[in-house]
């Protein structure tokens, strides 16, 4: 029997791989977030409540931009996904809670204050007291006369005389 060329080879396989991912598809948001808990909107409704949480989801592309106001195609397609879920009933909470999922915290604006982040906002505000905590001690030193120390400088200083006249 005679095998196929190798470029039949890696057709088949090529074409075995692109029948794989096209039957795949994509996670639905029920699958991270659970049923939807909340009631389906539509018109205008809609479009308020889905601007209103983009406006609290960054854009992976533009990182210093909401989604609502990114004019990436990235961004775009973001909005597209939370009216879809919004007008499938998802609260704003699901919504958020499944694109954290899919990006990671990075994509809320307002992170949650909790882990790493708890320390990024104290560490500063101790930091302060504890740098105005010194400075207070350091004033009430500088304020304090000197130590009456003149005995003891009397005595080293005649001893040294001594050790000089020797």
């Amino acid at each position: 029997m005679k095998w196929p060329s190798r470029r039949w080879q890696i057709t088949g396989v090529v074409l075995f791989a692109l029948v794989a991912v096209a039957q795949m598809k994509a996670p639905d948001a029920e699958q991270f977030v659970g049923p939807p808990r909340g009631t389906p909107i539509a018109g205008d409704a809609l479009d308020q409540r889905a601007h209103e949480i983009a406006v609290l989801l960054r854009c992976p592309v533009c990182q210093g931009l909401s989604i609502a106001d990114s004019p990436s195609e990235m961004a775009t397609n973001m909005k597209g996904q939370v009216r879809e879920l919004l007008s499938r009933g998802f609260t704003e909470q699901q919504i958020l809670s499944y694109f954290e999922r899919s990006y990671g915290q990075f994509v809320l604006l307002k992170p949650k204050f909790s882990g790493v982040n708890s320390l990024v906002w104290t560490l500063p505000v101790f930091a302060l007291l504890v740098g105005a905590i010194l400075v207070v001690i350091k004033i009430r030193k500088l304020e304090q006369p000197p130590a009456q120390t003149a005995a003891s400088d009397d005595d080293y200083v005649a001893r040294v005389r001594d050790l000089v006249n020797k």
